[in-house]
């Protein structure tokens, strides 16, 4: 039986990434861990994972919620450097 701690590792992401997917798609963590797996194999998915971050900064950016919008900003700024076939987009 797998953990989410090794759904995580699978996804290739970090679990904020996964956190931030979920908090995009209102979905519990260990679905987006799976999603983040999905989309991380296929052409266009990296793409995909940076606009929902992107999304998720700007709706906390809109509520007011600074301390949130940053801790994305930090989570964009890893991925994007670990993913460097999001910035195709």
């Amino acid at each position: 039986m797998l953990t989410y701690e090794d759904c995580v590792g699978l996804s290739g992401l970090s679990k904020e990434e996964i956190e931030a997917i979920a908090e995009h798609e209102h979905i519990p963590a260990i679905i987006a861990a799976e999603l983040a797996n999905y989309l991380c194999r296929n052409e266009t998915g990296e793409c995909c994972i940076k606009r929902y971050i992107l999304d998720d900064i700007a709706t906390a950016e809109a509520r007011g919620d600074e301390a949130h919008a940053l801790l994305l900003k930090a989570v964009l700024h890893h991925f994007v450097t670990t993913h460097p076939n999001a910035m195709a987009a």
